[in-house]
């Protein structure tokens, strides 16, 4: 005997924005998503959420690591499309490129910390 399942198409289960993408959108959002999953990464978007601009200076003393590793993930970040940055005088300040990264930041602060 054959049972009937319900299924649910991924258009019912996902917000109709997500639907709306395109392949390659979907692997952008993918790469973004891996580069973002780095614990450094991560940390770096914590502190440039909720519209901080910092140097690559600032962010290696924040984080404890050399300055040539954080230049390294800054450069992944903006490559990747997650940072933006801007020259003033000397420095290069990162910030993040899209203002809505900063709730995406928050959720996985908040889904981390609890039990």
């Amino acid at each position: 005997m054959h049972k009937s399942y319900n299924y649910f198409s991924f258009s019912q289960i996902v917000p109709m924005e997500f639907t709306d993408l395109k392949p390659e959108e979907i692997i952008r959002a993918a790469n973004m998503l891996k580069a973002i999953s780095h614990p450094m990464r991560l940390a770096i978007l914590g502190y440039l959420s909720d519209g901080n601009k910092l140097n690559v200076t600032e962010i290696h003393e924040l984080l404890g690591i050399e300055q040539s590793s954080a230049s390294h993930h800054l450069g992944i970040l903006k490559d990747k499309g997650i940072l933006a940055s801007e020259r003033q005088g000397k420095n290069t300040h990162y910030y993040l490129k899209r203002k809505n990264l900063s709730q995406l930041v928050s959720c996985i602060s908040q889904c981390a910390c609890t039990d």
